[in-house]
């Protein structure tokens, strides 16, 4: 679906999508699901599903960001403000869901 060019021209060039089940997000959600380790471009492929070819696409565009950091062959998450604060949204609103969907906890 298109666009307006004036929301494209207003749209932060360092805005990141972390829509549910995007690329970004699903890679995101791994290495920060698994923060005490880092892991190659293939380990990441395979635990994700993403193309083998696209990883390091996202990959690179996240270092770009401050989001992931690699040394040699594996990548890993790194300590941010943005992701702890992402998470925490996140985990609350499916705490919050779940909690509607059975009745919460009592």
């Amino acid at each position: 679906m298109p666009i307006s060019i004036d929301r494209f021209n207003e749209d932060p060039t360092e805005a990141l999508d972390l829509k549910e089940g995007t690329q970004p997000y699903r890679l995101l959600r791994f290495l920060g699901s698994n923060s005490d380790q880092a892991f190659t471009q293939t380990e990441l492929h395979e635990a994700t599903g993403i193309k083998r070819g696209s990883v390091g696409a996202v990959l690179s565009r996240l270092e770009d960001r401050g989001l992931v950091r690699h040394r040699g062959r594996y990548w890993a998450i790194v300590e941010d403000d943005r992701l702890a604060s992402y998470a925490a949204q996140t985990n609350a609103s499916s705490a919050s869901t779940t909690d509607d969907y059975y009745g919460g906890e009592e």
